[in-house]
């Protein structure tokens, strides 16, 4: 079971590079590569509000429950 993060899904989309993300929402272009690539084991909600605020969706468009992929927890 884990959590995967569709940030890429969404940002394609929306035709939005990380880097003008990461200016709109203010967080460094380090820590929002980290969110991207699923290196991180927590988002703040405010960060998680501001992302879907910029890309217009909604926190379940950027995170999936995935019952099992493998990657064991």
């Amino acid at each position: 079971m884990y959590i995967r993060i569709n940030l890429d899904v969404e940002m394609a989309r929306r035709k939005m590079s990380l880097t003008e993300l990461s200016r709109r929402i203010g967080i460094s272009l380090t820590n929002l590569s980290l969110l991207k690539t699923g290196k991180v084991k927590a988002i703040r909600f405010n960060t998680l509000a501001a992302i879907c605020q910029h890309l217009d969706c909604q926190p379940g468009d950027i995170l999936e429950y995935v019952e099992d992929g493998g990657q064991g927890e």
